[in-house]
């Protein structure tokens, strides 16, 4: 019998729909050494063991399925459910956001002793959190965005915006993906309705300013040993990157590998790789940079579990550097079984 790997998808935050998407397309591509356990959590944070087909999760159509809890015992590393308990080998979270990205899924399979597929309990947290993961990579020698953060009852000035950051900025909430409640904002007006917008999906904010030039992306595998996918570049029509063109490219484009120099492209991965390693990355994840007007890489994120359907990002660089979906899924996999 081959090892049991868990999937999880689903879960409470914004990004849940993306999430069954993900996840539909790692267990199509999941080696056939492995068995794969699918674990559904809803949109209310329930449990379920998913019997049900692929195309059900790509439906949200998830009702073959019966309660279940990963047990934290150490010693017993198993899903729990009335049937039976099933010994789990590994974790492969295809979660996005809050809840499943943020280091709290991670510290329940750490604390259950189980192996886990990317990136730990504390890295997992300082990445989802911005302006701290600035912080920490500015450390590191690498250039930032010039940015402020904010909570709830922090009074925010405008005219202070503009002084210190200057017009446009990008008003983001802390924590989260996928475009979620972020607004380009090219002056006062727009400001408090941005502002409004981003608090609906997290308690704190962040303001910063608007880098000419592209956005650069750059997958990343590995624990001691990286490697890295080729770089991407996304080329925007409109005013910026949300939500609707992540997923329907209506007027933007998406260029992998980047027409860019080679020496650039190789500059760019070894600053992904010094990120990664900043951040205390553990085996995948996706690195987010810009590329500025004048040739500067400037860090903007890093995604710890990156969207995983056929035409996301991070598979789309792995097979420009000559790795098929299927391989990619089996290489996580194995490195955190090692």
């Amino acid at each position: 019998m081959g090892k049991n790997i868990a999937v999880i998808f689903g879960g409470t935050s914004s990004e849940y729909s993306v999430s069954l998407q993900s996840a539909a397309s790692v267990l199509e591509n999941f080696p056939k050494k492995y068995n794969a356990v699918p674990i559904w959590i809803t949109r209310n944070g329930e449990w379920f063991r998913f019997w049900g087909s692929i195309d059900d999760i790509r439906a949200d159509k998830l009702e073959n399925c019966e309660k279940a809890i990963l047990s934290p015992d150490r010693v017993s590393k198993c899903l729990i459910t009335k049937a039976e308990n099933i010994t789990i080998n590994a974790v492969f979270p295809v979660m996005h956001g809050m809840g499943g990205e943020d280091g709290t899924l991670q510290g329940l399979i750490e604390l259950a002793g189980i192996p886990l597929c990317g990136c730990g309990t504390l890295s997992s947290a300082i990445c989802i959190d911005k302006f701290r993961a600035h912080n920490l990579v500015s450390t590191a020698g690498i250039a930032v965005p010039k940015g402020n953060i904010f909570a709830k009852h922090d009074k925010i000035d405008s005219s202070e915006i503009e002084l210190e950051i200057g017009f446009p900025v990008y008003v983001k909430p802390l924590r989260g993906g996928s475009s979620c409640g972020i607004s380009r904002v090219a002056n006062t007006d727009e400001l408090i309705k941005a502002i409004k917008e981003a608090f609906e999906f997290d308690s704190e904010i962040i303001i910063e300013e608007e880098i000419k030039g592209f956005e650069a992306g750059c997958a990343v595998m590995g624990n001691d040993e990286l490697i890295t996918g080729e770089i991407d570049e996304i080329k925007i029509a409109g005013r910026f990157f949300d939500y609707t063109e992540k997923y329907t490219l209506k007027t933007s484009q998406i260029l992998c590998p980047a027409p860019i120099a080679e020496e650039i492209s190789n500059q760019i991965k070894q600053t992904a790789k010094t990120i990664y390693k900043t951040l205390g990355c553990k085996g995948f994840a996706r690195v987010d940079m810009f590329l500025d007007e004048n040739g500067n890489i400037i860090f903007n994120e890093v995604n710890t579990i990156p969207g995983f359907t056929e035409h996301s990002r991070f598979p789309s660089m792995m097979k420009a550097a000559g790795y098929e979906f299927s391989q990619v899924v089996e290489m996580i996999i194995e490195g955190a079984i090692k």
